[in-house]
């Protein structure tokens, strides 16, 4: 039976930091965490493009997608799959939390991060 991954949570910022609608890249531990705001919700996906390891903070946000701004590969915030070509593999995602008003990221225990 496989369990939920342990996680610690990073505090990495302020929820104020972040735009209504947009991205923001903050550190967790030893990851790049790109975290997006989007219908009023937070997301949180590693800020490197699968395909060449473009920024993804630098691309563009539309329909809870990520698109990296090199070559378009498109990432879905829910879920980290690649959307199209040139990437075929997905970014991690990762749990984001609210609490007092700080942004909290949960990374796996048994990771590199």
């Amino acid at each position: 039976m496989d369990s939920e991954p342990t996680r610690r949570f990073f505090k990495v910022g302020k929820a104020d930091e972040l735009p209504e609608v947009g991205v923001k890249v903050f550190n967790a531990g030893n990851a790049r965490i790109l975290i997006a705001r989007w219908e009023g919700r937070l997301y949180a996906i590693d800020d490197r493009c699968t395909h060449d390891n473009g920024p993804l903070a630098e691309g563009e946000l539309e329909d809870g997608q990520l698109e990296c701004p090199r070559h378009g590969a498109r990432f879905d915030l829910v879920t980290g799959k690649a959307l199209c070509l040139p990437a075929v593999g997905g970014v991690a995602v990762y749990s984001v939390e609210i609490r007092d008003g700080d942004i909290y990221v949960g990374l796996p225990t048994n990771g590199s991060a």
